[in-house]
């Protein structure tokens, strides 16, 4: 089609240049209810709000009223899903990262997000923060230590066998028994695999359909719109109803799992250095403290916020890692990102099987749920990326949301967890070996200068990091449920922040901790699954029609 001249509307622009603009009489927040009750302004969309908020207030009520039977429920969930389910996982992130790399060397990498004519909102340095700090955060201050130390324990102590004939040992694949060399590199493969190419590739399939279909087609920003080119005006009734209510209930339960892994290692760091007593009392208090400021930050707005507090917050994250990178072996850590990568790719292949694997507690316990959990986050993530990426083309969004934050995520695994285990395999100190998972972190940093300095800035990035994602989510949740209006007031941001933080205490509090956590993210990553798999195939339609129209 020829150049567009007309708003989108509620605060999306229109395209620049020539897009392909979709034909529909459906107007953004037409099924909208507006009104206010006493100062309180609200615009929310009729019936997505109303299912997604009461199903979150009654899960909330049901929690706290019958603990025990929940914490059953959620228990049964995570090991009915990742037992039944995991091939399908595999399986599934296997070709979200295929088809990004397809639109990297394909025609259809030229399409510019929001027009021929369009720029950027925002610079490298300011779009990069925001995304990343969005989308890995605080799972990078928890695992950065944790997760090597751990693949390379289990891998160095081989491989065990039940009675039932079925593996016992947590260890990736083969493992390599009594071998500390083999046993690094595998354990900073498998950690690579988790955080590499796979997430990434799942948060660009929601990112480039969101705004595509948004920027360029003139449809509202929610997940709905994706689908179009399959189920044409059907998706503004319940087909469109049934995916968004489930993107909200996917981006509720994976940020709270989030919430719930920062606030316990925020508590585990504070009782390190301050002996504040680690419990469900101080962790409350963390989760309602920091839901607090990040309510203040949604009051001042996506650049008065979230930019600047993910700027602030990836100065910190990168001062952390050159300190630990220059006071630790520093030669030995980059020896070691290279080979890391190497070790990736060889072990890959392997990694990626879906069918016929032997490490059932690894496949399962581990890649299943990450998946489950990357998926469960990408409506959020995704959503947010889409809003900070307007006059990117293709090429340029799936190369910096696939390939760049990949290999930040490898520099960052190689340094922090490199040097704990550097630690143990050269300097025999085992303490963060030793150490619970939320204490890794602060374990490594205690053989190195600067230990208290250095472990409340990792505290502080878990918390900013905490905040961060509790806003952007709000923001992605609010905008789901307003209809796609990117301008609603602020008090239902508020409300989706408030709910966050309060489904993240009383999983943690009444049913069963972070395990019950982990069941809920899983068990509403299955059906988000399908839903990113058919959006792979509307994306493929939505980005031949632009061609067309813009030859």
């Amino acid at each position: 089609m020829t150049d567009q001249s007309t708003g989108a509307g509620d605060g999306i622009p229109a395209p620049d240049g020539q897009s392909h603009i979709i034909d529909t009489e459906y107007e953004i927040g037409q099924d909208n209810v507006e009104g206010s009750v006493g100062p309180f302004g609200f615009d929310i969309h009729n019936p997505v709000f109303a299912i997604s908020g009461l199903a979150i207030v009654a899960f909330v009520f049901y929690t706290l009223a019958l603990p025990e039977q929940a914490g059953a429920a959620f228990s049964w969930l995570f090991s009915a899903v990742t037992t039944r389910f995991d091939w399908f996982f595999l399986g599934a992130a296997n070709i979200f990262v295929i088809f990004c790399l397809l639109l990297i060397v394909t025609p259809a990498g030229n399409v510019r997000l929001g027009g021929t004519a369009a720029t950027p909102d925002y610079g490298y340095v300011g779009w990069f923060a925001m995304l990343f700090a969005a989308g890995m955060g605080i799972g990078l201050m928890f695992y950065g230590v944790s997760e090597p130390m751990s693949h390379f324990s289990s891998s160095l102590g081989g491989t065990a066998v039940g009675e039932d004939g079925i593996r016992t040992d947590w260890a990736p694949l083969g493992a390599a028994a009594g071998n500390e060399a083999e046993a690094a590199r595998l354990g900073m493969a498998a950690t690579i695999f988790h955080w590499g190419l796979h997430p990434w590739a799942i948060y660009a399939v929601v990112g480039l359909a969101l705004a595509l279909f948004s920027y360029n087609k003139g449809l509202p920003l929610t997940i709905r719109s994706a689908f179009y080119p399959i189920f044409g005006d059907r998706v503004w009734g319940w087909t469109g109803h049934i995916i968004d209510i489930i993107a909200v209930f996917a981006t509720l339960f994976g940020l709270a799992t989030s919430l719930g892994f920062g606030a316990t290692q925020a508590n585990a760091g504070l009782n390190e250095l301050f002996g504040i007593p680690v419990s469900s009392t101080t962790e409350v208090i963390l989760i309602s403290c920091i839901t607090a400021v990040a309510l203040v930050s949604v009051l001042r707005g996506l650049d008065g916020g979230v930019k600047v507090l993910s700027e602030i917050n990836m100065g910190l994250a990168f001062l952390l890692l050159i300190f630990v990178l220059l006071v630790g072996p520093t030669i030995w850590l980059l020896t070691l990102f290279a080979d890391s990568l190497l070790a990736y790719l060889q072990y890959l292949p392997a990694l990626s099987n879906p069918i016929g694997r032997e490490d059932v507690n690894f496949s399962q316990g581990w890649t299943a749920f990450y998946w489950a959990w990357w998926i469960s986050w990408s409506p959020f993530v995704g959503m947010f990326i889409a809003r900070v990426s307007r006059g990117r083309t293709v090429r340029e969004f799936v190369v910096c949301v696939l390939l760049i934050p990949s290999l930040v995520c490898v520099l960052w695994m190689s340094v922090f967890g490199g040097t704990a285990l550097h630690q143990v395999i050269t300097d025999g100190y085992t303490a963060a070996q030793d150490a619970s998972l939320e204490l890794k972190l602060f374990k490594m940093l205690d053989a190195l200068p600067l230990t208290q300095i250095t472990s409340i800035i990792g505290i502080v990035l878990v918390v900013v990091f905490f905040v961060t994602s509790s806003d952007s989510g709000s923001l992605v949740i609010d905008t789901i449920t307003a209809g796609g209006k990117v301008d609603a007031p602020v008090p239902q941001r508020a409300f989706w922040a408030i709910f966050e933080g309060a489904v993240a205490i009383v999983l943690l509090l009444s049913a069963g901790g972070l395990q019950s956590l982990q069941s809920m993210v899983i068990s509403t990553g299955l059906p988000f699954t399908l839903v990113l798999l058919v959006m792979c195939w509307a994306i493929w339609r939505g980005l031949a029609n632009e061609r067309r129209a813009i030859k």
